[in-house]
């Protein structure tokens, strides 16, 4: 019982010492400590358990916007930038003016429509004539047909040059050939390749700027050929960022490409993930941890009850209050604050997880 208070006693000291002392041997013999009531409150006691394995898998990536879920504007016509009246990144509600554009082909259409909006007006008066002259027996059926024929083509003309106008901006078009291009929904700004005094060619198939709202974004990871059989789509993933190395952001991996990167020989995987308080920004790097179970089992115990000393792993044994062992065990791996057993513990055995370090400097001290 002397022994027994001395530890409870030297419980601070012993814990220091654990922690700073470095053994050049193997402990070889157990000496018999007992765990007084007061030391049971300070000690946590664990069951060793069959378990399945888990693995774990880190991975590099970056944060990319949804392209499932983005509106892509498009120039509706060639034409000169006058002015880009937002950035990449800016937040834009839906009719926001965008940018504004000086249209050689806006300006066409317009003067167009005033020629042809002249000719409907004479193709106009000519069949009002024609009808007065064929009705009062003055003029034949003939002439009174090719009136008709004359004034809806004139109809069909104006119609076409509408319908081009509309196309290429309808109301946010002007005759001098200005066209203001609008946002078409709300969201942020995630692509945006025109800049002021840029041309805009009819051949051109990129899109001025893109939309999102960011409510989910895409983390693209890349896994490395040899670990490519460790993932599949439905595995967890969970994704850390430098911005903020705190918090884990938790999802899915939503698809596994088909094929490797040419460039880097990579596979690339797709992470799915909620994005309400908008903190993943698109381009942001990531560290992905990728978790999943094989059927492989084990035995499993808390990470926190092995004691690593002089290059081997040790757990203490708890079979009752005078009768600890310190055992040396053959760690397979440790996933998610769990360590996996090979050799040296049986399900059922009992391990100390808490404070156990005091414990085991105790029981092999020389």
């Amino acid at each position: 019982m002397m022994k027994t208070k001395a530890l409870v006693t030297g419980f601070a000291a012993l814990t220091l010492l654990a922690a700073c002392k470095h053994k050049t041997e193997a402990p070889v013999e157990n000496k018999q400590v007992c765990v007084s009531d007061s030391m049971a409150k300070l000690i946590t006691i664990d069951t060793a358990k069959t378990a399945t394995m888990k693995d774990e898998l880190n991975l590099s990536g970056e944060v990319s916007f949804d392209d499932n879920n983005v509106v892509k504007v498009f120039p509706f016509s060639s034409g000169q930038v006058l002015q880009v009246k937002v950035s990449l990144g800016d937040k834009v509600t839906k009719g926001q003016v965008l940018a504004i554009l000086r249209s050689a082909d806006v300006a066409g259409n317009y003067t167009d429509l005033t020629s042809t909006d002249a000719d409907l007006a004479i193709a106009k008066r000519q069949l009002s004539q024609a009808e007065y002259l064929y009705k009062n027996g003055i003029s034949s059926e003939r002439d009174y047909t090719e009136a008709k024929e004359g004034y809806n083509k004139a109809v069909a003309a104006s119609s076409k040059i509408k319908q081009q106008l509309a196309i290429n901006g309808g109301g946010n078009t002007s005759a001098s050939g200005t066209l203001i291009v609008k946002a078409p929904q709300s969201g942020y700004i995630v692509e945006k390749n025109i800049t002021q005094g840029s041309f805009i060619r009819q051949d051109n198939a990129g899109s001025m700027f893109t939309i999102s709202n960011m409510q989910d974004v895409w983390i693209w990871a890349n896994v490395f050929e040899s670990d490519i059989s460790k993932v599949k789509s439905g595995y967890t993933a969970k994704v850390t960022t430098l911005a903020y190395p705190g918090k884990v952001f938790t999802g899915k991996v939503n698809e596994v490409s088909s094929v490797l990167d040419p460039d880097n020989k990579v596979m690339k995987i797709k992470i799915v993930l909620p994005n309400p308080d908008m903190l993943l920004k698109p381009e942001m790097f990531t560290s992905v941890t990728i978790s999943n179970s094989d059927n492989q089992q084990a035995v499993a115990v808390p990470a926190k009850a092995v004691v690593f000393d002089n290059s081997k792993y040790y757990v203490v044994v708890y079979n009752s209050k005078c009768d600890l062992k310190v055992r040396e065990v053959s760690v397979i791996k440790s996933v998610d604050d769990i360590s996996y057993i090979s050799s040296g513990l049986k399900p059922g055995d009992l391990v100390i997880s808490k404070n156990q370090l005091m414990l085991y400097d105790a029981l092999t001290a020389e």
